[in-house]
């Protein structure tokens, strides 16, 4: 059969009376991968058939594939010759290798002996391979919040789909992802990016009904932080105030990439030191610490731009206190006419607080003692007798205290001489008469009887053997060397004849009397008032 009879044969086929019988083909579309064969393949089984003809028709003129007669005759077209053949049991049609100029529309028309035609049609989508799947970036890296990252799959082939996945977790669109495709490529776009939106790496997949390509594993950096840095003091639970001598350290840290940079501030002004430590040592050097400050770190990410300052951590740094002293006056005090400057200082370590006391009681501001600015020193004008006693200073700071002592003596006197002794006794007694006074120093005496000098210079005047010419007046006169101070006592004794002296009753004995006098009294009242409320 030549062309011209293909030609009639087809032309006949439209005269006569046919049916479609999409049965006779499965439902396409039927994909092949180009430059393989391709089967198209029938639902019919030894059909009795006079011709099968298979056309094609890419959307513009039907073309002739070729045509088996029911003699096994088989007519290709020119431009299929060598890449087609018909299977002369079931019609089906090998076609190969496929080229990207075959994808259309194919049709099968089965002429039967009784002048019938069948005819079905199916499409052929011929897929190029899948190939070159790769991601790129719109930025080589990305800030945390403030980057719109755009990833794009872009890869050869046809009919492609493309598939994203973090790791083995597949990306859909929605929440904080959006996907797009477009033809042979797809987006994702991340807005306000996070730094756990690509925790790589990140994969893409494109493909088709026939094949499938994964990208090699791609990884964005995102930078961010720092967060809010930590301070950590080391050893932990020190007190605001420390002291000189411990190891103390802070160190500091913040999240961050790239990892940041620290710097540390004293009460807002920058420290001469860098890095995430801050010793004692280094405090120290700077001459801070004595008072109560308060130091932070602060994080800066060089990438982000961000500077973040860490919490505040207060303390003082306290050295020991030692060698404390009371300088005090190194001249005779006397009562009445000196001045005195007590001062307290300490060779080594803070001093915050002084206090003062005298005999364990605490001093305060008032009258004759005067307080200086910081407490350091006291001043008491004029002295009296009752300053005479032991200062103490107490130099304190929170970490540490001392005290130092002070003995200070003022002389003063004599004061309220007085003698004791009898005053009456019968000749022949004993008479011991003693001479006291209040005095610093100690007074010295001299007795003198009736005037005269008697050249006792004891505390205590003995009579032994008493006359009656020992009656007379008695005198004590007590002085003090250092004040040049002089007072007297006069004491008068009367020596009796034996048996002329009356006994009187001692102190104890009256005493006894009038207080049994009173317990008598109020039981008389007491009786009194009871009778009065019992009997109208």
């Amino acid at each position: 059969m030549d062309l011209f009879d293909v030609k009639m044969l087809l032309f006949l086929l439209s005269f006569i009376g046919c049916c479609t019988g999409q049965s006779i083909l499965p439902v396409g579309p039927v994909d092949a991968t180009l430059g393989t064969n391709v089967t198209f393949k029938t639902l019919v089984n030894t059909p009795g058939y006079s011709f099968i003809v298979w056309n094609f028709n890419n959307g513009g003129e039907q073309v002739h594939v070729a045509t088996l007669t029911v003699a096994g005759v088989l007519k290709v077209n020119t431009p299929y010759t060598g890449r087609v053949t018909i299977n002369n049991t079931n019609g089906f049609l090998y076609l190969g290798p496929v080229k990207a100029g075959d994808s259309g529309h194919y049709s099968i028309s089965i002429l039967s002996a009784d002048g019938t035609t069948v005819t079905a049609e199916t499409l052929l989508r011929v897929l190029e391979p899948v190939s070159d799947v790769t991601i790129t970036s719109n930025m080589p890296e990305a800030i945390e919040y403030n980057s719109t990252v755009v990833l794009n799959c872009s890869a050869k082939g046809s009919f492609l789909k493309f598939a994203w996945r973090m790791g083995d977790t597949p990306i859909v669109d929605g929440n904080r992802f959006t996907l797009k495709q477009m033809g042979l490529s797809s987006t994702v776009t991340i807005a306000a990016v996070l730094r756990t939106d690509l925790v790589g790496p990140i994969y893409c997949t494109a493909a088709n009904q026939l094949q499938s390509q994964t990208s090699a594993p791609f990884n964005l950096t995102v930078y961010y932080g720092p967060e809010v840095p930590v301070v950590i003091v080391s050893p932990p639970n020190l007190d605001k105030v420390i002291g000189s001598q411990i190891n103390m350290s802070m160190s500091c840290s913040a999240i961050s990439n790239p990892p940041a940079t620290f710097t540390w501030y004293h009460n807002h002004q920058i420290m001469e030191n860098s890095g995430p430590i801050l010793t004692l040592e280094v405090i120290q050097r700077h001459k801070f610490g004595s008072e109560e400050g308060e130091y932070k770190c602060k994080a800066n990410n060089a990438k982000t731009g961000r500077v973040v300052s860490s919490a505040g951590v207060s303390f003082a740094v306290m050295d020991a206190i030692s060698g404390a002293k009371i300088s005090g006056p190194t001249d005779v005090l006397i009562a009445g006419n000196s001045t005195v400057n007590l001062s307290c200082q300490a060779t080594n370590g803070t001093v915050k607080t002084i206090t003062w006391h005298k005999d364990g009681q605490r001093l305060s501001a008032g009258g004759r003692l005067v307080f200086f600015a910081n407490m350091s020193s006291i001043m008491i004008n004029p002295l009296q007798k009752e300053d005479n006693g032991e200062y103490r200073c107490r130099l304190a700071n929170p970490i540490h205290s001392v005290e130092a002592s002070y003995k200070m003596v003022v002389n003063y006197g004599p004061e309220k001489v007085e003698v004791t002794g009898k005053k009456a006794v019968e000749v022949n007694d004993n008479v011991v008469l003693t001479c006291s006074a209040h005095s610093i120093p100690h007074a010295n005496f001299t007795w003198k009887f009736n005037g005269t000098d008697t050249g006792v210079k004891t505390a205590q005047f003995t009579v032994e053997m008493a006359t009656t010419k020992d009656t007379g007046k008695y005198t004590c006169e007590a002085n003090n060397a250092v004040t040049g101070k002089t007072a007297m006592y006069t004491h008068s004794l009367t020596v009796q004849d034996k048996g002329t002296l009356q006994e009187g009753l001692s102190d104890g004995a009256i005493a006894g009397i009038i207080i049994a006098i009173l317990i008598a009294l109020a039981v008389g009242i007491g009786l009194i008032v009871y009778c009065r409320q019992k009997v109208p």
